[in-house]
């Protein structure tokens, strides 16, 4: 009776973890009527997107853990189509629940690169100014003349990742009648088999020589997935060009930070019906017979789930919630054995903004800067790629009056193995941080030259900070799936109602990416939700 009375008021879904998959997943899913219950480990929603308030003697600053570069999730819908744009998977959630984020817009961010430091402004047109201004003459004309061809190639392939939306998509027999809702605009597109192949074979087919513009690309595809132009999916790449080289392209930054993206997915959750409960550290994931049926929390807390457990850690943080002997071993094993991303350092910074304009040679301070030391070295070479992001630039809010919030952070290239097992309080942990953050520091100092004179507060993070308060397996950035050479998994496994969402499964890295996964774990639950999608496909108007 105890039992019975139990799985009544239990929910009829527990996703693990609230990260923006997670999130998105649990926002659809209650969206549908589901009673959904979000457990988070952590004190603050968001996973790798989370924002956190630090106290310095000037005032409070608003950190963002994780992403800074963001994009339509401020445009109207009808204004996307026209243009034949994807919508961003996030903002369909959003939509989907009703929701919305306020955006502060924007064009420009600063590069520093081996060629000079300098303001590149968004869209097709201003590249090609940078171009010409970085080489002079002939070799600028026919930097210009590969670009424009590279972008007539990518108008079809752009079209092409349209043509079947990522809220389409789920891993059951119901995607024979999504596919065939959208089979007509797909059979347009021959070149559609390119997008799942590595964006590396399209600049071969246009016979890219510029080498400039393939640096160029290989640094934004790192950032897109944590790989270069050779293992990056060209689909991921069709996406962002269609985003960021078009006419009159603005990116957006979420006011508040990232949390601004965080606190509307828990509002369209909770309006509708759906539950986010911090704090609430999942221990395992209990299976019986080859079915997944609840959680146990670290507290001994056990909250059974009606329907499904849908986990929104990282592949190899969720094998470890499973008892043992749970999973087939050759499936196990070789999830196991999928290589990883390296990790972050990161190097969070509230300063002083008095005489800023000054001190940095009359330039004006842009709100993000990429920096480049080496090309040569490779984009995803160790303590070679930083990014700079200071939001305060944008949102004032986000740090006290005449003050800053800054991050910079290697994205994705920081060995594990030079941090496992140090003692986080130990004077050989503290002398590392000091040692490895140099880098940071530096690339900061290309824009801010006195930044420490500066500081009011500074925090420096490594990967077991990344590991610790992220429950990321090794303080990975995600899964090293080459495109052409791997494929990342879908949301089921071989355990009864458990699925996945997140980074570690299809379609990938990144926030749009994510977003994405959280709606075809929503829509793999079972046939049920069909009706419902197709619903939802018809309100959205996709």
């Amino acid at each position: 009776e105890v039992e019975e009375e139990e799985l009544a008021n239990s929910p009829d879904v527990v996703v693990v973890g609230s990260g923006i998959a997670g999130l998105s997943c649990a926002a659809v899913l209650s969206k549908y009527g589901y009673k959904v219950l979000v457990l988070e480990s952590h004190s603050r929603p968001g996973g790798a997107a989370h924002s956190f308030e630090v106290k310095g003697q000037k005032g409070v600053y608003v950190f963002d853990s994780g992403p800074s570069l963001y994009s339509g999730l401020s445009e109207e819908d009808g204004a996307m189509a026209e243009q034949q744009r994807c919508v961003n998977p996030l903002k369909q959630v959003l939509d989907a629940v009703g929701e919305k984020v306020e955006c502060i817009n924007y064009d420009t961010w600063g590069v520093c690169l081996p060629e000079g430091d300098f303001p590149a402004t968004v869209g097709s047109e201003p590249f090609c100014r940078d171009l010409e201004r970085l080489f002079p003459g002939e070799e600028g004309e026919k930097a210009v003349a590969e670009w424009r061809n590279l972008q007539e190639y990518m108008t079809p392939l752009a079209a092409a990742s349209v043509a079947l939306p990522p809220a389409a998509i789920r891993f059951d027999l119901g995607l024979a009648a999504t596919l065939f809702r959208y089979l007509p605009n797909m059979l347009k597109y021959p070149n559609l088999p390119m997008l799942i192949g590595p964006y590396s074979k399209v600049l071969e087919d246009v016979n890219m020589q510029n080498k400039f513009i393939k640096n160029w690309l290989d640094m934004l595809c790192f950032l897109l997935s944590g790989l270069p132009a050779s293992g990056t999916i060209a689909a991921e790449v069709a996406f962002m060009f269609a985003e960021w080289y078009r006419p009159g392209v603005k990116l957006d930054y979420p006011k508040g930070g990232s949390d601004g993206i965080i606190k509307a997915l828990i509002r369209g959750i909770e309006k509708h019906g759906g539950e986010v409960r911090l704090k609430s550290h999942v221990d395992q994931i209990m299976v019986a017979g080859g079915t997944a049926y609840g959680v146990r929390l670290k507290s001994g807390e056990r909250v059974r789930a009606k329907k499904m457990v849908v986990s929104n850690a990282a592949m190899k943080s969720t094998l470890r919630l499973l008892p043992a002997g749970s999973l087939p071993e050759g499936w196990e094993q070789e999830q196991e054995d999928t290589p990883e991303c390296p990790s972050f350092m990161h190097l969070h910074v509230g300063f002083d903004a008095t005489g800023l304009k000054e001190a940095m040679g009359g330039k004006e301070l842009c709100c993000h800067y990429m920096v480049v030391n080496d090309w040569d070295k490779g984009v995803d070479a160790e303590q070679n790629l930083v990014l700079v992001s200071i939001p305060s630039v944008l949102d004032p809010s986000m740090a006290p009056d005449g003050m800053h919030a800054l991050h910079a952070y290697t994205p994705a290239t920081e060995p594990y193995d030079l941090w496992k097992g140090l003692d986080r309080n130990s004077e050989e942990y503290a002398n590392l941080k000091e040692e490895r953050s140099q880098i940071l520091w530096k690339a900061v100092e290309r824009a801010i030259p006195d930044i420490r004179e500066r500081v009011d507060v500074a925090l420096v993070g490594t990967p077991l900070t990344h590991e610790r308060f992220l429950r990321r397996h090794r303080g990975t950035y995600g899964p090293a799936i080459q495109a052409g050479k791997g494929i990342f998994p879908g949301p089921k496994t071989p355990i009864n109602k458990l699925l996945l969402c997140g980074d570690s499964v299809f379609p990938g890295i990144g926030m749009p990416a994510v977003a994405a996964s959280g709606m075809v774990a929503a829509h793999t639950m079972g046939l049920e939700t069909l009706g419902k999608q197709q619903k939802l496909l018809d309100d959205l108007r996709i």
